[in-house]
């Protein structure tokens, strides 16, 4: 299959793009505080982390939190609750900042001085494809040894950076790389 899926799902295959499970993945590397943001605790946890120093000030408001040190304050305290919205903020900044942090130990990690890091491609569900239409799409390992682009994309938060860097990696598996653009999980650890 030498060309991207144009109508995938047509027939009834279900799947996510491959660098959306890639992303997923890195999500569950990057260790993100446990707690929600609605929680009190959630919130001080994420606070904390976007206001213990300066430098992490600055990331936070670069990354969109973009509210004056007394409301943070009054937060932290808990004499004001932030409100929905504040809390959308709030967690899209902690994310943006928890991602830059651990982006160049996740690479060092992954490419594991070019050894790199073995992956596992499950292929998509075809359970609800007619028999005839179904394909033999087998359950892949690969061993992915340049990860600085897709980490890279996956910090700076761009879907279309990440797709091309993911899709430059599955062509190593060779003509059948077009089956594995859609997939139901992708595994990997760091």
């Amino acid at each position: 299959m030498p060309e991207r899926n144009i109508e995938f799902g047509k027939y009834g295959a279900r799947g996510i793009k491959g660098f959306e499970a890639v992303a997923r993945q890195l999500d569950a590397l990057a260790g993100y505080i446990a707690t929600p943001v609605t929680a009190r605790r959630g919130l001080l946890a994420r606070l904390h982390y976007l206001t213990r120093t300066t430098h992490a000030r600055t990331a936070a408001r670069a990354a969109g939190l973009t509210v004056t040190d007394r409301t943070l304050r009054a937060w932290q305290a808990g004499t004001r609750i932030p409100s929905r919205r504040n809390l959308a903020a709030i967690e899209q900044a902690y994310r943006t900042v928890r991602r830059e942090n651990v982006a160049r130990y996740l690479t060092a990690r992954l490419n594991r001085e070019g050894r790199g890091t073995r992956v596992e491609i499950h292929p998509i569900n075809q359970s609800q494809v007619d028999r005839p239409r179904q394909r033999a799409v087998e359950f892949r390992t690969m061993n992915v040894r340049r990860w600085d682009r897709i980490v890279a994309a996956w910090a700076a938060a761009d879907d279309q950076e990440m797709d091309d860097a993911w899709v430059d990696q599955v062509v190593d598996l060779g003509s059948q790389w077009g089956q594995y653009e859609y997939v139901t999980n992708i595994g990997f650890a760091a």
